[in-house]
């Protein structure tokens, strides 16, 4: 039996080819989108879930607000892990990672460089569930100059993963260490990613017990059903208890009266699995992703998918009420109601599954492209979760359903007699509940349409705001490879006609380089502690970054007392409540230095427009490592070449590395640039969804008219009439799901917007605009096909049955 209903929904779908298709297409677009988004959120939802205890470690932070700014800080001070694994009997295992940056290594006489190294204490493989391929977890890091590689390390150092006992050392012949394991490769879901973990136990500064210093990421393994929170309620007094005493010499106060200036400064406890989605820390082991998005983009794939769905359901039930008096002569030849009804629902769930075998194509071939703009290295291996698999098929049962249900519960209980006496075939029963559902899709196309607008047009003031520097033709290179050949190479520089200007100093107003808590007081109020970022400079840097100075001088290499002097941003004299009086100040550091205040700068953006700007203060100290090169040359590659001859010519162990400012900049924007097209793109789809589902409703609402467009036509009605007759209620749903999206998109993007310090104001002419070219979209996708009714013969339309 199951063979015939199956044969008969094939017939149903051959029987209409150009109606299926719009059907199956359809659904197949909204399925292949939804998979995709699940993949991308399957993927982030991932990270650092693969460990045995995940759901037992936690992280230690340091936190605080403080008079001008906020601290977030993910690495803590070196004595917090053992003290809270010491007095707190809940937490079983306590281990830090310190990084150490990418050393350059010697292996049989060949250098590597750009391999991330990190120092961690002998608990670290106990406390995480990275897999070692050869090695014992308890004792690999036990022994001092100690370390444990990745497979994909060991083949590049040495050829092969059969390297335990055997040497590597850096090129300064300073540090020798020996393999005691091999480590498979870290996943990529893992927020924590080096290649080479050395033992901690002979870091000189490992077993400090100073609560003023920091640079420690403390992963703790707590007991199992232990409540982290209970924890963290601990950690106030705690550290009171520890740091406290350290206060008197570090800020010339005890801690309850640095307290009571208004600073709130501790220790905070963040699960593991909440590491890459929720943290906005800086200096953090890898980049953070975004919840929000998170949240947007399973709207996005429920919406879609919804979209979709309606379509589907729209177009089956409008084909279904067709068939009316197919249901009375199969009645009348003793089909049960029974029977008609899993007639029905196997059309539609053969339907459903068609598209979902349609989607899954779509989505093999839509994959390297949305690897591409999402950065990832998505595959389909999650259709083999087994929550996955279950959860679409679901899905395409649940639509099959779904969509069967009309046909199969309301025109099976037809009369047979009743049918045939009746002139109407039925099309017009339910209309309303369609006029619903397309309102309901366009009302989330138009919103799609409007948030992708909003989002685009604040990318874009952006990345042209003014911020208080010039950010174009601006080189980084980095120098400290070249050693005692830094000051000849720079020189060099400075000789080329192509090179305008030159600043020794790693400090750059775009990407990672705010990372520093720089406390300082105003000499006369002592007790009045600013959080300020330190920027460490030369006397040309200023100048090199186009930068304005509203009051004082700049360094000067003339003034031989310039290391004891600090120019100061326009939020810094805020802060302490200057005014115009602030040249000749004196300020004062956390190490009791004084710094005379010899210039200000005006306010510029060295952090993410999502932030105001903080006060900051530059120093007269030129650190060897890094040059910003301020070009006047339209042929920029050129200059890079000789830049790069000259650095090579010193035979340096490290390769020629360098970097463009503004591209810097773009990167701090590149997770809302990659949202901005993952939107565009959906928004797309949005429209042509819908568009396709109003076709197809078209084409049965210009089916369903034959006979009344024929007989207008004789009554003298021209073809802008005909048109006007479907076409027109298309219109009014559209126009009516505008009027509802528009106010509701105007609250959740000025919602958006409000995280951003710097944003747009949003433009009503901009929302009217988004509407009339959904509705142009609209009108264009099935105009033809009512053109193309109203301009047929009425005798041809009057012979139509």
């Amino acid at each position: 039996m199951l063979k015939t209903y199956i044969k008969i929904a094939w017939r149903n779908l051959t029987k209409n080819p150009s109606f299926s298709f719009i059907n199956i297409t359809g659904l197949a677009i909204g399925l292949a989108t939804c998979f995709l988004i699940c993949l991308y959120v399957f993927d982030e939802l991932s990270f650092d879930r693969f460990h045995t205890n995940a759901n037992r470690i936690v992280r230690v932070v340091f936190q605080g607000t403080v008079p001008g700014g906020k601290i977030n800080e993910a690495n803590v001070m070196p004595p917090v892990a053992e003290t809270l694994k010491q007095e707190n009997p809940e937490v079983e295992l306590a281990t830090r990672l310190m990084v150490a940056g990418a050393p350059v290594f010697e292996v049989n006489g060949k250098l590597f460089s750009q391999e991330q190294l990190a120092f961690v204490d002998s608990t670290f493989f106990n406390l995480f569930s990275f897999p070692l391929t050869q090695g014992d977890a308890n004792n690999v890091l036990k022994q001092p100059n100690t370390v444990v590689i990745t497979e994909r390390l060991a083949k590049k150092f040495f050829g092969t993963t059969a390297v335990i006992g055997k040497d590597i050392q850096t090129s300064d012949k300073k540090g020798r260490l020996k393999i005691t394991g091999v480590l498979a490769d870290i996943p990529k879901n893992s927020h924590i990613q080096f290649d080479l973990f050395a033992s901690m136990s002979n870091q000189p500064d490992a077993n400090s017990t100073s609560w003023m210093t920091s640079g420690y990421y403390t992963y703790l393994l707590l007991k199992p059903d232990f409540d982290y929170r209970i924890l963290a309620k601990r950690l106030p007094d705690l550290f009171e208890k520890h740091a406290g005493p350290q206060f008197p010499a570090a800020f010339g106060m005890d801690y309850k009266s640095f307290r009571n200036s208004g600073n709130h400064i501790g220790l905070e406890i963040q699960p593991l699995k909440d590491i890459h989605l929720h943290s906005n820390f800086v200096s953090d082991l890898s980049p953070a992703g975004n919840s929000q998005y998170i949240y947007i983009f399973v709207c996005i794939a429920i919406f879609i998918l919804c979209i979709a769905t309606i379509n589907f359901i729209n177009l089956s039930t409008a084909s279904a009420s067709k068939r009316a008096k197919e249901v009375a002569v199969r009645k009348v030849l003793g089909s049960s109601r029974k029977t008609m009804v899993i007639q029905f629902l196997c059309e539609a769930i053969l339907t459903t599954s068609l598209s979902l075998l349609m989607a899954c194509v779509i989505t093999w071939l839509a994959l390297p492209v949305f690897n591409k703009v999402v950065e990832k290295d998505l595959n389909l291996n999650f259709l083999s979760n087994i929550y996955a698999l279950p959860f679409f098929l679901g899905i395409n049962l649940f639509v099959g359903i779904l969509a069967g249900l009309y046909p199969a519960l309301f025109l099976s209980n037809f009369k047979p007699l009743k049918i045939f006496r009746s002139a109407t075939n039925m099309t017009d029963k339910n209309f309303g509940l369609r006029n619903i559902l397309v309102t309901f899709q366009f009302f989330i196309a138009i919103s799609f349409v409007i948030g992708t607008t909003v989002i685009y047009q604040q990318l874009t003031f952006i990345q042209q705001k003014d911020l208080g520097y010039n950010k174009d033709n601006l080189i980084v290179v980095q120098t400290w490879p070249l050693g005692d050949n830094q000051d000849v190479f720079i020189q060099q520089l400075k000789d080329d006609s192509r090179v305008s200007n030159l600043t020794r100093s790693g400090y750059i107003p775009a990407g990672s380089s705010y990372n520093n808590n720089f406390l300082i007081h105003d000499k006369q109020t002592p007790k009045n502690w600013i959080k300020t970022l330190r920027y460490d400079v030369d006397e040309n840097y200023i100048t090199t970054m186009g930068m304005q100075l509203i009051a004082g001088r700049n360094f000067s290499k003339a003034y031989g007392a310039d290391s004891l002097t600090a120019i100061v941003n326009e939020s810094a004299v805020k802060s302490f409540g200057w005014g115009n009086d602030i040249l000749g100040k004196t300020i004062v550091d956390g190490q009791n230095k004084s710094l005379q205040i010899i210039g200000v700068v005006k306010d510029f953006n060295f952090k993410s427009l999502y932030e105001p700007i903080t006060p900051l203060v530059m120093v007269l100290q030129p650190i060897a490592g890094d040059i910003i090169i301020k070009t006047k040359s339209a042929d920029i590659e050129s200059l890079i070449q000789a830049i790069k001859g000259k650095y090579e010519s010193y035979n340096p162990e490290v390769p020629f590395s360098y970097s463009f400012i503004d591209q810097r900049l773009e990167n701090t924007y590149a997770t809302e640039r990659r949202t901005s097209y993952l939107l565009i793109t959906f928004s797309a789809l949005t429209i042509f969804v819908a568009c396709l589902g109003l076709l197809g409703l078209t084409t049965f609402a210009v089916s369903a008219k034959t006979k009344e467009i024929g007989i207008r036509k004789i009554l003298g009605a021209n073809i802008f009439n005909i048109m006007q007759l479907i076409v027109n209620s298309f219109v009014k749903l559209i126009l009516i799901a505008f009027f509802i999206a528009a106010p509701l998109s105007w609250w959740i993007t000025k919602q958006w917007l409000n995280d951003f310090a710097y944003r747009i104001n949003l433009n009503g002419l901009v929302f009217i605009c988004v509407g009339l070219f959904v509705l142009i979209i609209a009108l264009l996708a099935v105009s033809w096909q009512v053109y193309q009714a109203a301009r047929q013969n009425p005798t041809k339309s009057l012979r139509t049955e």
